[in-house]
């Protein structure tokens, strides 16, 4: 595939727009391995995969942003992040037996709204020094690029067009984001021509499909809807499947709880197994690791 598992930056010389485009192959397969997903769902989570990837392209510094949905439909909670390095990692919570019937809601996919019922959408920066930042909107809208849009709007105040495509094959899953965002005035253009070129440029490129943005690749998009304009692509950043997960960040997480209610485990199973979410890797820890987490000596052999 074209651009597979790649980042791309573009702007327009001659407007104060900028744009990203984005998609996905190898490392939204090795998410969907990672668990037993419906296809409704599935399809979601590579949308918040590309997403969360596109986001990735505003950090400017070492950090994860993160992109949350939780409410009370059957998708209880889905959790993409992605790092300033665009690795990137994804997780969903569902009902079990959940299944989607398009045959009875005549559309192949369901909208955001369906899956996650009443919720908020949760967007949080994380930088690896520093202050975290966390902006939480109502899940309004059905798709997560207009949730993302209005975001953007309310929080930033940055006019802002997101396309997010997503087809989980079996053998051949891809996902794909495009983004358009109106900067701040920096050419000697009126607030009016401004405001044309971005209406000019968005509808052009409300024309993409799906389809397009999951078979075509970064240039030939871009011809497709700008051949008319001077663009400058950037080089691209590569994207993939990356878990941040740890045995010394599991540690952190047991030493949140009582030592006694930990040693209460050890006498029951002998052992403390932790599986991570996200990749299934296994932490195991043992009486002398406890022991060592909280200080102790480990106990003695006789």
């Amino acid at each position: 595939m074209p651009n597979s598992d790649q980042l791309q930056r573009f702007i327009f010389e001659h407007s104060d727009i900028r744009g990203e485009i984005l998609t996905l192959e190898k490392s939204y397969q090795s998410v969907l391995k990672n668990g037993n997903y419906p296809h409704a769902i599935q399809h979601v989570i590579g949308e918040f995969l590309a997403a969360a990837g596109l986001l990735s392209a505003t950090l400017k510094f070492d950090g994860v942003i993160t992109l949350q949905a939780r409410g009370d439909g059957p998708l209880s909670l889905i959790m993409a992040d992605c790092t300033r390095h665009h690795n990137l990692r994804a997780i969903a919570k569902f009902e079990n037996g959940y299944h989607y019937n398009e045959t009875d809601n005549h559309q192949k996919d369901p909208l955001l709204t369906d899956l996650i019922g009443k919720g908020t959408l949760t967007l949080t920066i994380d930088p690896s020094k520093g202050e975290r930042y966390q902006g939480i909107i109502p899940l309004e809208s059905p798709s997560l690029a207009e949730c993302l849009e209005d975001y953007f709007l309310r929080s930033e105040q940055l006019p802002t067009k997101i396309w997010l495509a997503a087809e989980p094959a079996p053998e051949n899953a891809k996902a794909a984001g495009f983004l358009l965002q109106a900067l701040p005035s920096q050419l000697e253009s009126t607030p009016e021509e401004n405001q044309q070129l971005w209406e000019h440029t968005t509808q052009i490129a409300e024309t993409i499909t799906a389809e397009e943005q999951l078979s075509l690749s970064h240039e030939q998009q871009l011809y497709r809807l700008f051949h008319q304009d001077e663009l400058r692509l950037f080089e691209p950043n590569p994207v993939q499947f990356f878990c941040s997960c740890s045995e010394s960040r599991f540690a952190k997480v047991l030493t949140s709880m009582r030592h006694e209610e930990l040693n209460d485990i050890l006498k029951e199973q002998g052992i403390i197994s932790i599986n991570c979410e996200f990749c299934h890797q296994q932490y195991s820890f043992d009486e002398n690791d406890i022991a060592n987490l909280f200080g102790e000596s480990p106990p003695t052999l006789h």
